[in-house]
């Protein structure tokens, strides 16, 4: 049987692509400062694309630590004039709301955050879930899926300019470490390496049928 629902590729979870931008790598003292969300569907024919990126200036946290080499390697200004920012309780309400509707209108239970090294990116995410008391959490509180481990098994790769190199997908340096450019370059390839899974033949669906006559088998003692 042919199944192109994204609810039935990941077991009911929404791979959702998360990246941060942060003042340095504690995530319960260091300021969270740009957050973006990529929202995966699958097309008729089981591939994964990217459908939306969502993006997000955020406010240090009041106390929060600002690492100077953190703002040096990213170069971001968080007290920059121009810089259209809002709190992190804001970002997470935007992000949280078009993630349950995306749930919703595809079928999925829980959404699943997809990262490059995604322990850190998670980390920060449950950090301010937790500064800011949010009770309706739409993603997994710890499952993720991580594109270096992934893409280090498909492509040799785990640095994410060089595993998008690996797969053909152009990446800009100059661009990196804002949030919106590496999530949606996690993103790429994180469909790219799922699509070509798929395309060696990989992702079987099977009918119930054949699930119960196999659990059949092994409770006869055959």
């Amino acid at each position: 049987m042919s199944n192109h629902e994204i609810k039935d590729r990941f077991r009911g979870f929404l791979p959702v692509v998360i990246d941060v931008e942060t003042a340095g790598f504690n995530q319960k003292t260091d300021a969270l400062l740009e957050m973006a969300a990529s929202i995966l569907r699958m097309d008729e024919n089981g591939d994964l694309y990217i459908h939306e990126t969502l993006e997000f200036l955020i406010k240090p946290f009041e106390g929060a630590n600002l690492e100077k080499a953190a703002l040096d390697f990213t170069g971001i200004d968080p007290f920059a004039p121009d810089r259209q920012d809002m709190p992190e309780s804001e970002a997470l309400g935007q992000m949280f709301s078009k993630v349950r509707k995306e749930l919703k209108s595809v079928g999925c239970k829980r959404a699943i955050l997809v990262g490059h090294n995604a322990a850190f990116d998670h980390g920060f995410l449950n950090a301010a879930i937790e500064r800011v008391d949010i009770k309706r959490n739409p993603f997994h509180p710890f499952s993720s899926f991580d594109t270096a481990s992934l893409a280090g098994l498909v492509f040799g790769q785990t640095v994410l300019a060089k595993a998008c190199e690996a797969a053909s997908i152009p990446f800009s340096n100059a661009e990196a470490h804002s949030a919106k450019y590496d999530t949606e370059k996690t993103a790429e390839l994180f469909c790219e390496m799922v699509n070509r899974l798929k395309r060696l033949g990989g992702w079987p669906l099977v009918e119930n049928e054949a699930e119960n006559s196999m659990e059949a088998i092994f409770h006869s003692g055959k």
